[in-house]
This record gives C-alpha cells, sequence and structure tokens, in this order.
C-alpha cells in the first residue's frame, strides 16, 4: 500500500468469511491474498502491481486485522527513495467494551463501543499511529458497518501528527443470479490539517471500495472463497499534500482517480 489507510476498513471484506474458532481467546479467523494491477497512480510511478496478504479475526476482547502489501512499479519506474518497489503493512486490533466488561452497549443503530487501534509501518519515514473510539453499526442491508475515529500522531516532527481522521468501514452484498455481488471498502477522512503548528500536511480524503463477484460461488467451488472485480481508489490531496504541489514537496497532481483489477482469495 504506498499509502495512509486504516487497514482495519479492509478487515470488512473478510469478516464475512470468518472461519469459527473453537476457544475462549479467539473466536474465528480468516486470511486472504490480493492481486491487484492498476495505472493512473499520482506522485508514486504510474504504473502498479500489489500483492497483499491480509489477516482478520476475532477474539473475546475485540477484533483484530494485520495486513502487509508489497507494490511492484511496472518498468523501470521508481518512487521518491529511489527503488523499484516498497511495501506498507498495518496492524489495527479494536479493543470491545461490550466484550471486556460483559455490559450492553447497544443503543439505536449502535451494537458496540469500542477502542480502535492503529500502527502503520513500512519502507522509510512511514509510522504512523491512531487510537480513538468507534462503534459497531447495525444498518439495515448492510453485512456490517463500523465508523471508527481516530487521533493520528506520527513520528518525530514529520507531517501529519496530531490530525483527527474519521473513518467508515461497510460491507454489502447483492445477491446476483447463482452468485454474489460484494461492495465493501473504506474512507479515511483526515478533517483537519495541521495548520497551527505544520501547514505542509493539508486535510485529504481517501476512499476505498471494492466491487466483487463471487467467482468461487458462481462456480460450485465454494462460496466467499474467491472473488474478480476492481477497486477504486479515489484520494483527494494524497499523502497530505495539496493538488497542484509545492516545490518544496511535490510538483503536479496529487488528487488520485483509478481503479485495479483485482483477484482475491480467501482461506
Amino acid at each position: 500500500m504506498n499509502r495512509t489507510l486504516s487497514s482495519l476498513a479492509l478487515a470488512g471484506g473478510l469478516l464475512a468469511g470468518g472461519q469459527a474458532i473453537a476457544g475462549d481467546l479467539m473466536q474465528w479467523q480468516n486470511n486472504s491474498l490480493t492481486y491487484l494491477y492498476g495505472q493512473d497512480f499520482k506522485i508514486d510511478p504510474e504504473i502498479q502491481q500489489t500483492i497483499t496478504f491480509e489477516h482478520a479475526s476475532g477474539w473475546s476482547f475485540g477484533d483484530l486485522f494485520l495486513a502487509v502489501e508489497v507494490i511492484k512499479y511496472n518498468t523501470e519506474a521508481t518512487n521518491g527513495a529511489g527503488d523499484g518497489h516498497t511495501f506498507y503493512g498495518e496492524f489495527s486490533p479494536r479493543f470491545s467494551l461490550g466484550k471486556i466488561t460483559g455490559a450492553d452497549f447497544s443503543f439505536g443503530p449502535i451494537k458496540d463501543v469500542l477502542i480502535a487501534t492503529t500502527y502503520g509501518f513500512g519502507e522509510d519515514d512511514v509510522e504512523s499511529y491512531l487510537i480513538g473510539p468507534a462503534v459497531d453499526l447495525d444498518i439495515p442491508g448492510f453485512d456490517y458497518f463500523q465508523l471508527n475515529t481516530y487521533l493520528r500522531t506520527t513520528d518525530g516532527s514529520r507531517p501529519g501528527s496530531n490530525v483527527w481522521q474519521i473513518t467508515p468501514v461497510w460491507s454489502y452484498t447483492i445477491p446476483v443470479g447463482e452468485s454474489d455481488i460484494l461492495i465493501d471498502g473504506f474512507m479515511d477522512w483526515v478533517v483537519d490539517n495541521d495548520s497551527n503548528r505544520r501547514g505542509d500536511y493539508h486535510a485529504n480524503l481517501h476512499f476505498n471500495p471494492q466491487i466483487k463477484y463471487d467467482l468461487g460461488k458462481a462456480l460450485k467451488w465454494g462460496e466467499k472463497q474467491l472473488y474478480v472485480g476492481i477497486e477504486y481508489d479515489y484520494w483527494k490531496n494524497k499523502y497530505g499534500i495539496k493538488d497542484g504541489g509545492d516545490v518544496s514537496q511535490f510538483v503536479g497532481p496529487t488528487d488520485q482517480n483509478t481503479a485495479s483489477l483485482l483477484v482475491k482469495a480467501h482461506f
């Protein structure tokens, strides 16, 4: 992922296919591998291939998501560090107040109240730490809908520290013939730009849904195991860099609007 994202959002597609596990601590888990091919990316090289490993699991204390992805830039293109490839990962546990205390926090559409956390890591100086309140919502028609709110901080004096981020996560299944179309994904919305401290990190919006056809179910191989489709990626002010650029940062457009072909296998 050469990008800032809340990987909890991606957990959405995994929760639907989670496998129940006996035991008091771990309640279910699901793993997947995804291949993406896309063009017209901004800031980074234009053409990219990505392989992502994802793990999602439910625990007696809440849930956990781990993702690591490797990106290969096509041809001889390199990123700002001079590399033809990069990697990024996130470790994202959420702590359920309902599970931990045994109390019922449901109210109206709210199913549970949680504390959401994320640690982002990767090549170069990209470490970030996110923590904040979250709620799981019961919205008719949706498989699930999460709303996570984070205070985002970074190491040292890097831009993007002490800013607020709102991350909804969703999954919606549409029956089609003898199979299903799954629409899931997330949106990361950094709502302020930390202008009182550093004006070089701008508010940004990253909208990243996947639209996938359950090919495994259609071919009678088993449902929620093999998907094909597209991943749409819209990112206004990518990496917090204002569109149009700045001589001290990046010259050129930074609003990303692209789609990638997708193949995803769960196991």
